[in-house]
Parts: C-alpha cells; structure tokens; sequence
C-alpha cells in the first residue's frame, strides 16, 4: 500500500489522541473523514456522498456512497441520484447506499488524505482548547501580537489564538509583532472553519470592564454604570449613578486627582477622551448631562426624539467634532437628538446721560 496505512493509522489513534488532548472519537472521526475524502478522489466525483467507518481491529474501513432514489424517466446526476427501477425495492425520496471494503489507496488519494488529517485534528484541538474559554467570554486577559493584516491582527492567548477584526481595534492604535496588550474576549465565533476566538479592545465593554477594575465601589454597590456609548480612540461617554445619598458618581470614577480615569486612558490611550457623566431617569435632564461641555437653554421632548436649544456660542459645542458629541449624546441616552438654536432675547439699549440730558434740553425748548 502506498502513502497511507490504515492499520498504521488504527494504531495510532490513542497515541494521537492523548498528545492532542483530544478524545479518541474525535480523532477516529478525522481519520474517517480522510479516508472519505481519499476514496472520493481515487474512485469517485466531488459531489458525492460518502461516509466512512474505520475498523479499528482488522486496519480495515468500509465507504459508504449514499445516493437519493428518484422518479424514472428524469435526468439525473448520478453521482448522488439513482432512478427507482435501479433502487431494488426503494421508494422515491428513499436513501440507497453502497458498500466498499478499502484496505490501500493511490498515491495522490493518500496525500489528500494525509492534508485532511492534519487539517481537521488542526481544528478539533483548536474547538477542544476554546471551549476552556466559554466561560471566560466577556472576560480581559493579555495577548501576544503573532501577525498584522490590513483587516485583523491575530494574538497569541496562553495555547490558542484569537484575531481582532478592524472593528474590535481602537483607532489610531499601532500594533506590532511581538507587542502585549490587554484584549477582551468578545465572543468564539463558529463557522465552516471551525470555532474562532473574536478579540476586542474598541468595544463598549472593554472601557466598563476597566472601570470595573478601578472603581471598587462598582462591586459594592456603591455606584453603577448606567450607559457607555464608544467611538473607539477618539471619545467615550459614560453615564454614572449613585445608590447612596451623598456619593458623588462623578468624582467616585475620575478618583482623587483623576488617578482612576487616568488609569483606564494609559491602557486606550490618551488620544480617546473620556466623558463621564452623571444619568438621569429624567430625560431633559439627562440629555443636557450627554451634552456636556455644551450648554443647554431647553430640551423638548416627542417620543424618542429630542430638540435641544443651544444658544450661538454652545451650538459648535454640543454639536462636536464631525458631529461627534452629539452622535455620542444619542447613543447615550437612546434619544435622536437635533440641536436648534435658540434666539436670546434681545438686550434692551440702555440710554446714557448725555442722551437723556439732550431730549430733556429739546424738551424745554420746544416748550418755549
């Protein structure tokens, strides 16, 4: 036999299955879909379909091609249909399968094999490895940068690895090979390739999970973070409230000299501003707080849409950067907010002396 022996194979099960940590079903099913992947490329065509089952015992496997059973008379792909006068007593819509004994392969169908083996084990030890991190999704921990592409940068997270999509990265920040940085585990993404580590250091999440991390008050109860609406390395609101009277929410989370909120900005960076202000179940109010620095003269609310009036000075204010403040101000409070300006009473001209003075003087000559 060439390139590929089963009884080789059957042997090598447990050893394979104890190095990779993985259980010994899980490695039978690789080696099964090999030798289905081998069989189909020696004796078969691409669409077909075909299962395989190793005899441990005797380094033996049996293939199995199942084709659909369907009406005579219609064109049909034979690959995985075969007409009902050929089906030997199956109905329509019926599965029929044939059985072949495989004990060797060709050269070629051995090196497929031999690729869908370290592929698939490749992929049961990564599902294996990320399931031990189910429990952890939602949580921070340090990764090592192993590659830089245009759209993602893959880490290295104690025996696996994750990626951070563009999307998940805070803008402006430089990632090199080699380089440590704190990530959250977003979520572990399932597709055709197998489970997916998603990384993330632009999310909502990661800047609360900080603050968790210096704010002891927020596990006590103390004070609680209501909102945070995030523009990734450019600016960050966060809505706080107190649970006790007399707890100022602001100050708990910038700390004494700002050293709590200055501790978050050392790990995003200082290009990314951090707004923090106080909530309110009152919804003018709570606007005008989403605003901030800008000045409010009146908030009017319809529905889930408020018009804010800013006097001429505040508009560029409250309306921010490229419209920043006032994106982040919605997003905040869940309000569509349009910002109007209000036109300020007009100052009544005060008449100096010298003009009283005169119409008094004009007032006395036309008497005479």
């Amino acid at each position: 036999m060439e390139g590929l022996d089963l009884k080789q194979m059957s042997a090598m099960v447990k050893v394979i299955a104890e190095e990779k940590e993985l259980p010994e079903d899980t490695v039978i099913d690789v080696i099964e879909t090999a030798i289905a992947a081998a069989w189909r490329r020696d004796n078969g065509d691409k669409d077909m379909n075909v299962r395989a089952e190793l005899d441990m015992n005797k380094g033996t496997a049996k293939v199995f091609v199942s084709r659909e059973v369907i009406e005579d008379g219609l064109a049909y792909n034979p690959a995985t249909e075969i007409p009902e006068s050929e089906a030997k007593g199956k109905k329509v819509g019926d599965t029929v399968e044939e059985e072949h004994t495989v004990t060797s392969f060709g050269r070629v169908a051995s090196q497929t094999a031999k690729q869908v083996v370290i592929q698939r084990l490749r992929e049961a030890e990564r599902d294996a490895v990320l399931a031990n991190f189910e429990d952890k999704v939602g949580t921070v921990v340090n990764g090592v940068v192993t590659r830089v592409e245009p759209r993602l940068v893959r880490l290295e997270i104690g025996r696996t690895s994750g990626i951070m999509p563009k999307s998940e990265q805070i803008e402006g920040e430089y990632y090199s090979v080699g380089a440590r940085f704190k990530v959250m585990i977003k979520e572990i993404e399932r597709g055709e390739r197998g489970a997916q580590l998603i990384l993330s250091r632009g999310s909502s999440d990661f800047i609360e999970y900080l603050f968790r991390q210096e704010v002891p008050e927020i596990e006590n109860g103390t004070v609680d973070i209501k909102a945070i609406a995030r523009e990734a390395g450019k600016r960050t609101k966060i809505a706080v409230t107190s649970n006790v009277p007399g707890v100022d929410p602001v100050g708990t989370f910038v700390g004494g000299r700002g050293v709590r909120v200055q501790a978050v900005m050392n790990e995003i960076g200082d290009r990314e501003k951090i707004d923090i202000v106080n909530w309110s179940d009152n919804a003018p109010e709570f606007i005008r707080e989403a605003l901030s620095p800008a000045e409010i003269v009146k908030v009017d609310i319809d529905g889930k849409k408020a018009k804010v009036f800013v006097t001429e000075d505040q508009q560029s204010i409250a309306i921010g950067k490229q419209g920043q403040n006032v994106r982040l101000a919605s997003k905040l409070t869940g309000y569509e907010i349009d910002i109007e300006l209000s036109k300020a009473p007009e100052k009544k001209k005060k008449k100096n002396v010298e003009d009283s003075l005169l119409s008094a003087l004009e007032e006395s000559s036309s008497e005479e």
